[in-house]
């Protein structure tokens, strides 16, 4: 078994290395298949036996580094979905991107991508870790920018490379504090670590965590980055990179400081509600569903703000599930209503596709947290850990789930409102292709299915509370009827078929909501300030301390030092002697007085 996990990250890294010197498309479609699909076989295998490995990379002596595995029985689960979600992308690009010149380097980036995700998820050491890690951060790049010719697509993915960077730069200090106070940098050796050590490096962590899985205040890079193709989209958001983040914490939660746990909670709290009612406010199918990406890993964020790993990586499991179903249906819905996107204009009818629309219905009814879909048994699992933790970090993450939930519900039903019963033009619509097809079959299957983890999985998760259950039902029915009972009263009084948008419940604050609160406008103020300053500190600096005080302070003591030598030849035989006598003197004296000193 040691060799099947092995397997699970060499596969699709050779099929991705394979792919980049292929050209024509065959060969490169037969290597996007086999790379996940291999890796899916090797996950399974691996979650029989759950092994372990580990090889020496470097000794320093008190510290070595390994090129660990450790797949436990969570972290196969997690490795199953990256898999699984990874071919069905693949298997979707194929039909998506069939007339795209560059659709081999995309399927082996895919591959790679996939790769880097599944080191991520089995490495023991967190050195071996940083490795797919930043990976994956380059991959993300290259995807993102696929369509170079696309105005917005280069920026977005420079956006989505540099916020990223910036937190992999706390990461990787915390990751150094951390092996060097714990004297390992094995993640399953590092139960003692002083305080201290402890709480400085995993708050370096959690920054690195909060960039990679667009939480607060790092979330300004992922709505931008749905300019790549939608398979990215679907790739990034469901089951590899945006849940990097969260899933590295689950693996750090020995090592939290329970004091600190309470930051955890804010953010998560702040992230889940804010984009929420961003989300509710989106103007564009995308938009709404990365926005639900960043609330949605909030909520596995709040898991580990009340240490319940196993329900945080429950929640991520089935978010992979839903979040790629529902977002390869927004480019079959995008393409067959022939729009870019705008909710203002993308509508269909439920008869012009029941695959789309039961697949889209399905998935925003786990997203909402309907029974018995497996979004109602994660987001209860969370719910019953915060409400059993009994601290301040469960006190804030709880009632910010509840709040979080209703938002789900009312920007789930608003988005399947304004795509489907707002009625739309008669004309003829294009079949899904086979591909695709097969890709939303699969995923609506899972994403009915993967509640039945909750009983027999690998996941060690609360029990079921009945007054939970109702609660979390309430909570969905509430934002439904919220959004329903604004787009009764828009239809009752007749107002047009475009302007109808429950979103305008939000008042005045709409507008912000959906530019995301100008956090992406406050960001460019804010690097443009930091720069500037930075610049007038540089020539500061250089003028004032270099040109000044080193080039011209010392060409000036020069000229002063030949002016006073100048001046010393100019005195005459009389002042020579002089100064011969006088220097004959206190050569004398120094002689004298070294020697009584002796």
């Amino acid at each position: 078994m040691t060799a099947f996990a092995w397997l699970l990250i060499a596969v699709p890294a050779a099929a991705g290395l394979a792919g980049l010197l292929v050209r024509r498309r065959a060969p490169a479609v037969a290597l996007a298949y086999a790379g996940p699909l291999a890796a899916l076989a090797c996950a399974v295998a691996c979650a029989f036996a759950n092994p372990r490995a580990a090889y020496t990379l470097a000794d320093f002596g008190s510290i070595r580094v390994e090129a660990a595995l450790d797949l436990s029985p969570g972290a196969c689960a997690v490795a199953v979905a990256t898999a699984a979600v990874s071919f069905l992308v693949q298997l979707y690009s194929s039909a998506y991107l069939r007339d795209d010149p560059r659709y081999a380097p995309f399927a082996a980036q895919v591959n790679l991508f996939c790769a880097a995700m599944l080191l991520v998820v089995a490495a023991d050491d967190l050195v071996f870790l940083l490795i797919g890690w930043e990976v994956m951060g380059a991959c993300s790049y290259l995807l993102i920018a696929h369509y170079a010719k696309l105005p917005q697509a280069p920026g977005a993915a420079a956006k989505a490379f540099l916020v990223t960077r910036f937190g992999d730069v706390a990461f990787v200090l915390g990751v150094m504090v951390l092996g060097a106070a714990a004297g390992t940098f094995r993640i399953s050796g590092l139960a003692e670590v002083p305080e201290g050590a402890a709480a400085a490096s995993m708050l370096l962590i959690l920054f690195g965590c909060i960039g990679k899985s667009a939480q607060f205040p790092l979330q300004i890079w992922l709505p931008p980055a749905m300019a790549g193709p939608t398979p990215v989209s679907a790739l990034i958001h469901a089951a590899t990179m945006v849940a990097a983040g969260a899933y590295v914490l689950t693996r750090l939660l020995p090592v939290w400081p329970a004091g600190l746990l309470l930051v955890v909670a804010v953010v998560a709290a702040v992230t889940m509600t804010g984009a929420g009612l961003c989300a509710l406010a989106a103007r564009d199918v995308k938009g709404v569903l990365a926005w639900s990406t960043v609330s949605q890993v909030g909520f596995m964020f709040a898991a580990v703000a009340v240490a319940a790993g196993d329900a945080a990586l429950f929640h991520l499991v089935s978010h992979a599930a839903f979040k790629g179903l529902l977002f390869l249906t927004a480019g079959v819905v995008i393409a067959l209503a022939g729009t870019d996107g705008s909710l203002r204009a993308t509508r269909l009818r439920p008869r012009d596709s029941r695959l789309v629309f039961w697949a889209m219905t399905i998935g925003l009814a786990a997203m909402a947290g309907l029974p018995p879909l497996g979004g109602f048994y994660s987001k209860e699992a969370v719910l019953s850990a915060a409400y059993e933790a009994g601290t301040p970090a469960g006190v804030v993450v709880f009632w910010a789930g509840v709040g979080a939930s209703i938002l789900t519900a009312a920007y789930a039903a608003r988005l399947w409102l304004l795509l489907f019963w707002r009625g739309a033009g008669a004309r003829e619509r294009p079949a899904v292709p086979f591909a695709e097809s097969f890709s939303l079959w699969a995923l609506t299957i899972a994403t009915a299915a993967v509640g039945a983890l909750y009983y027999s999985g690998p996941f060690d998760v609360p029990a079921l509370h009945l007054d939970l259950m109702a609660l979390l039902l309430l909570a969905t029915l509430g934002g439904f009827a919220v959004v329903g009972d604004s787009w009764w009263r828009d239809r009752r009084s007749g107002e047009a078929v475009p302007d109808r948008d429950p979103a305008r419940i939000l008042g005045r604050a709409r507008g912000a909501f959906a530019e995301g609160l100008f956090a992406e406008r406050l960001a460019a103020k804010a690097a443009v300030a930091t720069a500037a300053a930075a610049s007038a500190a540089a020539t500061a600096l250089d003028v004032r301390l270099v040109d000044r005080t080193a080039v011209e302070g010392s060409a000036r003591a020069t000229v002063v030092a030949a002016e006073e030598t100048t001046a010393v030849h100019r005195g005459g035989l009389v002042r020579y002697l002089r100064l011969s006598a006088a220097g004959t003197l206190v050569l004398a004296v120094v002689a004298i007085g070294v020697s009584l000193w002796r």
